[in-house]
């Protein structure tokens, strides 16, 4: 098991003490809901810090400018731990199951999170372009393209997280998804596969 801090450390993130607290809230607050609304498969509060937290924030240093929109977002993942990493980043989170909806509302709320908002809905219904897409075990990247085309703004980038690297999804993606890096991750405390793929729109 690893500390929140130890594992920060080794993933090269400098965050404040009061952002870390907040890491650790928004887990008690996963965990609490967890019991109720069936979030995530995992109990263990040690295990959320390296499955959860540093798991979404092992992308961070790959999340640019702009406002990023989390699909399938859930219990919050990673859409919550980046926003709380990095306050001047707009992120949007949407859900398909209204309780996860809820949670993700509830959760941005007690964690005074300004820079978070939550959506129940589907995500082709959802308006506006943005910077940047998340998704954490989603869809497979061909129906995680599809679906959220319309709303990657010009020049913007999908950040699918990925565990053991997916060549046959790679492989049937349509040839106007450029597949920009491939890129392993490293997740303190965790001891399995994980990929952060980066593809852009072609023209």
């Amino acid at each position: 098991m690893i500390t929140l801090s130890a594992g920060l450390a080794e993933l090269g993130i400098d965050l404040s003490t009061g952002q870390q607290d907040q890491l650790l809230a928004f887990r008690d607050l996963l965990l609490k809901w967890n019991k109720t609304y069936n979030l995530t498969a995992l109990r263990d509060p040690e295990q959320a810090i390296s499955h959860h937290l540093l798991d979404s924030l092992a992308i961070l240093p790959h999340v640019g400018p702009g406002a990023l929109l989390d699909v399938g977002s859930g219990g919050g993942l990673p859409g919550i731990p980046l926003a709380i990493a990095r306050p001047d980043l707009s992120v949007s989170m949407v859900d398909t199951v209204q309780k996860k909806a809820t949670f993700l509302q509830q959760a941005a709320i007690q964690l005074g999170l300004k820079n978070v908002s939550a959506h129940h809905a589907r995500v082709e219904q959802l308006p506006g372009q943005y910077a940047q897409i998340s998704s954490r075990a989603f869809a497979e990247l061909k129906l995680f393209t599809d679906l959220t085309r319309q709303l990657l703004a010009p020049g913007g980038r999908w950040l699918a997280m990925k565990g053991v690297r997916p060549d046959d999804e790679i492989a049937a993606l349509p040839a106007d998804i450029i597949v920009e890096h491939v890129i392993p991750l490293h997740v303190p405390g965790l001891d399995a596969e994980r990929h952060l793929i980066i593809l852009k729109a072609g023209s």
